[in-house]
């Protein structure tokens, strides 16, 4: 089995030579259509500063539209379709850009030209990228048809259901790339007796990942548990690998989870959010830019907030406390101190409420306005949080919120947020009743993830701020 990064190799490879020629072959069109200055022959057009210059740096600049627009994700099961449709919004956004960066104060006599021109850089970048590609994806695609290429799965459930269709893949005469190494065993599940591959409990799950190089899990259960079964899956996102479902038994988990596999029996991935790769790469992009501009101002704030603090009661500025993130990965999330020091009594969470005594005079300012949370922002540029997505809670609510509403294990399929829709429409949750109706707002967010909604929820939060119902 080739490796992922040898695959994604082979791809931008692929791109940058084809990127090199595109725009090779387009200097030598616009020179034939007599889009450039001066009288100099071919060889001296393109061996001149300007053109030496924009062959090194524009393809470049192509391979940063391309890896931005989440192609280079997902490397093995790529749709045809979509790559074909992907490659021609690349093209033409490669166009636009090359178009109004290099080429707008080429002499051209006519408007008309102009047009020309872009179309035909726009049809030279698809045809030379995405030749390539097609070729390396349909070899790809038949490698994994003919069984030549598989990937290690565990199936989640060693019932009925879960061996059924395990048969069902080995009687398929075009594979989906699953060679299931082993089940696991769910608690409460009677298992088939005699099965043809080992059975490992769900406690180990983590160890036979890593001793038997598991890309894929897929949870087959027999009983139609939903709490149950969410509650397995919630184990399972700390691995940080695809989950799939079948989709016809959970549809609690359907409305914003996507279909990868049409053949055979249809699977859910489970363990990503709905929004495209493109998308993603663009919302931590946005992530890094926004909190690296806003830490230089904290900086500048930082002294003044710090001063205030100290002044007011002793302990330390910035707050240190656990959070469960990104695929229930632990982390410390900052805040400016708002309560006295040790507030909490070790091993006793306690949420605060408005009028809560260990809040200082200076904490609650910090609060009303929402400045306790800018140091969060480290957190952001770190990757351990997002500017909007689903506030991260203490493992200790994590667990008391699982157990009455095991859909809260959904919410860890993303990284967590400095603020959210449910704190935009709820506010803070004073009670673990309170967050269980925070969180009906943070499954509708999960199922519309989108960077115009995320446009939208600053929008309010900002408003919030402004106003001061920041508590």
């Amino acid at each position: 089995m080739v490796s992922e990064s040898r695959q994604r190799l082979k791809y931008l490879l692929s791109d940058f030579i084809s990127s090199n020629v595109a725009w090779f072959s387009y200097n030598c069109v616009r020179y034939a259509m007599g889009a450039v200055h001066g009288q100099q022959s071919l060889k001296a057009f393109l061996l001149s500063g300007n053109v030496m210059l924009g062959q090194l740096l524009f393809p470049l600049l192509m391979m940063g539209v391309y890896s931005l627009s989440g192609y280079y994700n997902e490397v093995f099961r790529k749709s045809r379709l979509q790559e074909l449709l992907q490659t021609a919004s690349n093209s033409l956004i490669n166009s636009l850009i090359l178009f109004f960066v290099a080429l707008i104060n080429d002499p051209t006599i006519e408007r008309q030209t102009n047009y020309e021109l872009i179309a035909i850089l726009w049809g030279m970048l698809f045809v030379c990228v995405y030749i390539p590609r097609a070729i390396i994806t349909n070899h790809t695609s038949r490698r994994i048809k003919r069984r030549q290429w598989m990937f290690n799965t565990l199936v989640v459930g060693c019932g009925t259901a879960g061996c059924a269709f395990v048969e069902r893949l080995e009687r398929m005469k075009v594979s989906l790339g699953y060679n299931v190494v082993g089940y696991v065993a769910i608690p409460g599940e009677n298992n088939v007796k005699n099965m043809d591959r080992p059975i490992f409990d769900l406690d180990d799950i983590r160890k036979v990942c890593l001793s038997q190089n598991i890309k894929e899990i897929i949870v087959i259960p027999t009983k139609n548990n939903r709490n149950h079964v969410l509650t397995v899956i919630n184990k399972l996102f700390s691995l940080n690998l695809p989950i799939k479902i079948a989709p016809d038994k959970y549809n609690i988990l359907l409305s914003r989870a996507r279909l990868n596999d049409i053949h055979g029996d249809p699977l859910i991935d489970i363990s990503s959010s709905s929004m495209t790769e493109g998308g993603k790469n663009m919302k931590r992009l946005v992530d890094i830019i926004v909190s690296s501009i806003a830490l230089v101002f904290i900086a500048i704030l930082y002294p003044i907030v710090a001063l205030f603090i100290k002044l007011d009661t002793k302990g330390p500025v910035i707050y240190k406390q656990e959070r469960i993130g990104y695929h229930n990965k632990v982390f410390n999330i900052l805040k400016f101190r708002s309560m006295i020091d040790k507030a909490e009594v070790k091993g006793k969470p306690q949420l605060s409420s408005q009028d809560d005594p260990r809040i200082t005079r200076v904490g609650r300012f910090l609060r009303k306005y929402r400045i306790d949370e800018l140091p969060q922002f480290w957190n952001v540029l770190r990757g351990d949080m997002t500017l909007v997505g689903p506030r991260p809670e203490r493992k200790h609510y994590v667990d008391l919120i699982s157990e009455r509403q095991p859909a809260y294990a959904l919410v860890h399929q993303v990284r967590p947020g400095i603020t959210s829709m449910g704190m935009v429409k709820f506010g803070y949750a004073q009670t673990v009743d309170q967050m269980l109706e925070r969180l009906d707002y943070d499954l509708i967010y999960l199922e519309n993830m989108s960077l115009l909604n995320d446009l939208k929820i600053v929008v309010y939060t900002l408003k919030i701020i402004i106003t001061g119902k920041g508590v």
